[in-house]
């Protein structure tokens, strides 16, 4: 159940495509997205200053926002998250947003270690958020 639709208002979703996460859990009624992301830069720089790539950002964002609203859930229900590889950089995200209702996390993920402490961080990602 990764794939979200559009929620509009009068059914219409003519040419509408459907929304594909990599990863949808849930427990019980609640939900977390997570869309993986690898890049050599896990942040954008602009005016010299580091901020998460806009468009992973609005994409999270509304794939959170219509599961919310097409599922019939109250937002602190569903959350999204953005994972990202762990890179060479200073600045790695580790952020939780609070964005109209919903929680929107970024998060990174340090592949170069033994696949059981990869586990363990995957593992730490669920037992977090549930």
């Amino acid at each position: 159940m990764s794939q979200i639709y559009w929620a509009v208002d009068d059914g219409f979703k003519y040419m509408l495509s459907v929304m594909q996460s990599d990863v949808m859990l849930n427990q019980g009624n609640k939900i977390l997205i997570i869309d993986a992301k690898f890049y050599t830069h896990t942040t954008q720089k602009y005016h010299n200053v580091s901020r998460l790539h806009s468009n992973n950002l609005y994409q999270i964002f509304t794939y959170v926002k219509n599961a919310t609203i097409s599922l019939g859930l109250e937002p602190d229900k569903v959350s999204g998250m953005l994972l990202y590889a762990h890179t060479d950089e200073k600045i790695q995200p580790n952020n939780v947003y609070m964005m109209n209702g919903n929680r929107i996390s970024v998060k990174t993920l340090n592949l170069n270690k033994d696949f059981s402490k990869i586990a363990a961080q995957l593992n730490s990602i669920v037992t977090d958020h549930f």
